[in-house]
């Protein structure tokens, strides 16, 4: 308001001199901030008093802020990625743990799957979230390379293991289990790391060596799994739908496992050679605009 009293007795004084015939002193010049003066000169040019003026700086003030909240709110998209990655590092090292107990205490890879069905179930769904922060862009994944990955383990975990009990004591169950861990221990340490500013050079040499053998251990492990589920897929018929139907649809859950199969020969290669590249890149030491694999 003092700007405001100021400026009225500046206008009076300009208006008393116009009628004396003289001409009228300059204004003191006064400090302004960027925002403000584009403010009072916006709302000089339309016309208007300074309430408007007032008005507008407000309006500004409360942009400002929300651009900040961005940021600094709970509710930020920085703040869920963290969470997230926080959630999922603290639920793969909880499974970790909980593998090695199992075998120490029973000496046997077998009943290990049910003893740790239910926390890998919950946080290898909770990795959906890593699509949808592709999908709506508030990190710069690939949005190929999250999904075939995230997707096809939800597929083995849901689809195929979990439902399909018989197999839930091969071998190549604990191959996977274990390449999965491994992997996504060091990959979560790597992220959280990351956003901390304070990233240990183990953690970033791991990331990208260890892929270059648990990535095809994995791959294994899921393959030996589905085809150890093949005869009892075929037998028992489950997932599939046989003509004749009301709905005219057939579907064979035996062929479509094979077509899985068959698609990791495509989609693998894809998914290990970026890494390769992206190992390329940070190990070497080039500066780069690395993408959040």
């Amino acid at each position: 308001m003092g700007r405001l009293t100021e400026a009225e007795a500046a206008g009076g004084g300009a208006s008393a001199a116009r009628s004396a015939g003289t001409p009228p002193a300059p204004l003191p010049s006064t400090f302004t901030s960027p925002g403000c003066a584009a403010t009072m000169a916006s709302s000089e040019e339309d016309g208007t008093n300074g309430g408007a003026s007032e008005a507008g700086e407000e309006r500004e003030a409360t942009g400002k802020r929300r651009r900040l909240g961005l940021l600094a709110t709970p509710g930020s998209s920085l703040y869920n990625i963290a969470m997230t990655r926080g959630c999922s590092l603290f639920g793969w090292m909880v499974l970790g743990i909980a593998m090695v107990r199992f075998y120490m205490e029973k000496g046997t890879h077998k009943g290990l799957y049910k003893s740790i069905q239910k926390t890998l179930k919950f946080f290898q769904t909770f990795a959906l979230l890593e699509i949808v922060h592709c999908l709506i862009g508030i990190v710069p994944t690939s949005v190929l390379v999250a999904g075939v990955q995230v997707s096809s383990r939800i597929f083995m975990v849901w689809l195929v293991t979990h439902s399909i009990k018989p197999i839930q004591n091969e071998e190549s169950v604990v191959l996977f289990l274990v390449a999965w861990t491994v992997t996504e221990i060091t990959r979560y340490s790597f992220y959280t790391f990351s956003l901390l500013n304070h990233l240990p050079y183990f953690i970033k040499w791991a990331r990208y060596n260890f892929f270059i053998i648990l990535y095809p251990v994995g791959v294994v492990g899921e393959l030996l799994t589905i085809h150890a589920a093949l005869p009892y897929v075929k037998k028992t018929g489950m997932f599939s739908i046989r003509l004749p139907n009301k709905y005219n649809v057939s579907f064979d859950y035996y062929y479509f496992l094979l077509i899985t199969m068959a698609s990791y020969i495509p989609l693998f290669p894809q998914l290990y050679f970026h890494m390769l590249r992206q190992r390329r890149k940070v190990l070497l030491g080039e500066v780069i605009v690395e993408k959040d694999d």
